[in-house]
């Protein structure tokens, strides 16, 4: 499978106080506030970014990650994200190897609905260790979506 790391998540409880401190710190710029719904997992979320480096800044508002930051404490690093060519290629790839791959509310996840509330195909590997979290996500779409983000 082949795989390009891409970002890190990280969860805050003010999303506009850490979006402004990180564009001060870096002289980072900041994407837009997005937000992403969908059963039960509620969430605001920008994109920071300066040279070649980027990392998501997720504000919980309901859901799995609202109850992680609740017990861990804001600034968890709880999610490493790749990016691969081919989505559906790394999907069957991971299948083959007896792995299911999940959606963010960590049920089983089919082939033909790997369509996310950003508009960008993902898949997460089921979590095998404690809280940590990986997200593959489809690098044409990903890249979409960034400009649209910073638009």
């Amino acid at each position: 499978m082949k795989l390009k790391f891409s970002h890190i998540d990280i969860l805050v409880g003010n999303l506009e106080e850490a979006c402004a401190y990180y564009a001060r710190l870096f002289n980072a710029q900041i994407s837009k506030t997005l937000v992403w719904q969908r059963d039960g997992l509620h969430v605001r979320y920008a994109v920071v970014r300066w040279d070649d480096e980027r990392f998501m800044l997720v504000q919980p508002i309901s859901g799995n990650l609202k109850e992680l930051m609740d017990s861990k404490g804001e600034g968890t690093i709880y999610r490493h994200c790749y990016t691969t060519p081919d989505i559906e290629a790394a999907y069957d790839e991971l299948v083959a190897m007896g792995v299911q791959p999940e959606n963010e509310n960590g049920k089983a996840l089919a082939r033909d609905n790997l369509s996310s509330p950003s508009g960008t195909r993902i898949i997460w590997l089921p979590k095998k260790f404690g809280n940590f979290s990986i997200e593959l996500l489809e690098e044409q779409e990903l890249e979409k979506f960034l400009v649209e983000a910073f638009a």
